[in-house]
């Protein structure tokens, strides 16, 4: 790093400070946010969740496994409040145990995702030319193939586990996000502050990390939810098929034992699938307040 990128004169840091976008109010997002109904209803009910995922080995310390009656009570019926499954278990402990691995799976599926699609949206759309080019072929060879049909080669070849499931989850994640990304830099590296920014010398790796990335982030931060929603659907589909960690229970293993039994002990499936609804439905909610905050349209509508 040259020496100009870390002291600059009186008025090369008056300019830049002059190129360089307002800073908008300290927590004013988090407050339109939290404004919103639908950002209050997503964030309880994500809070809840999160809350069965942390208090499970504190509830249940036997873990999701152990029996605790004969196979088949119906919720209501014993001494558990969810019933057992089809060998006895707790369906209450699996549901809270089944929090941790379905969250597990989608915040890091989703941060893998999204580090991933930053990297190579922010290079393509501050270099353009051939790297752009380059970097936006692979993104579309990536895409032509089917997302879950990928997923389940992925998986099946490297065998199931959390780690093969986060990874391939993770590959076919990432293109929407670098699309995402780059069409942000597009526009970010003509405003004058980046300019700014190159006049005074900064290198292209500095200015990328510390003007561009940072003033691209909103419509990233905006799909991130969708990213989550989506990992944890895609993990409980991969369970229902058999293609879960067998060493772990999760709301897609769950379902995926109730299904032989599904027209006589229906609740086996059903309580492990409305969980999962209503985890993605809480994200999406929170995606549409994060959304509106972020959009100044649509907080006039």
């Amino acid at each position: 790093m040259t020496a100009i990128d870390t002291t600059l004169s009186a008025t090369d840091a008056a300019a830049l400070a002059e190129a360089l976008p307002p800073r908008p109010p300290r927590f004013a997002t988090t407050r339109r946010v939290l404004g919103s109904p639908k950002g209050v209803i997503g964030l309880l009910l994500m809070l809840g969740i999160a809350a069965m995922a942390a208090l499970a080995p504190i509830l249940f310390p036997l873990g999701p496994w152990a029996m605790v009656g004969r196979p088949y009570i119906w919720p209501g019926a014993g001494t558990t409040l969810m019933g057992t499954d089809v060998l006895g278990r707790d369906m209450t402990a699996a549901m809270f145990w089944g929090a941790q691995i379905s969250l597990l799976v989608g915040l890091v599926s989703a941060a893998v995702s999204l580090v991933l699609g930053i990297a190579v949206g922010s290079v393509a759309g501050y270099f353009g030319g051939g790297t752009d080019a380059v970097l936006m072929r692979l993104t579309d060879a990536v895409q032509t193939v089917p997302a879950f049909l990928f997923t389940i080669v992925i998986v099946a070849v490297v065998s199931p586990s959390i780690t093969s499931i986060v990874l391939a989850i993770s590959l076919v994640s990432w293109p929407a996000v670098a699309r995402l990304m780059r069409a942000e830099v597009l526009s970010v590296r003509k405003r004058e502050f980046v300019q700014s920014c190159k006049v005074i010398g900064m290198s292209d790796a500095r200015i990328i990390l510390t003007q561009v990335i940072p003033n691209s982030l909103s419509p990233v931060i905006v799909i991130a939810s969708v990213l989550v929603a989506s990992a944890i659907i895609t993990e409980a589909g991969l369970a229902f098929l058999g293609l879960g960690d067998p060493n772990v229970m999760s709301w897609g293993t769950m379902i995926n034992l109730g299904r032989p039994s599904i027209r006589t002990t229906w609740y086996i499936a059903l309580i492990p699938g409305g969980f999962v609804i209503l985890t993605v439905l809480a994200l999406n909610l929170l995606g549409d307040a994060i959304n509106d905050a972020f959009n100044p349209h649509l907080r006039k509508r």
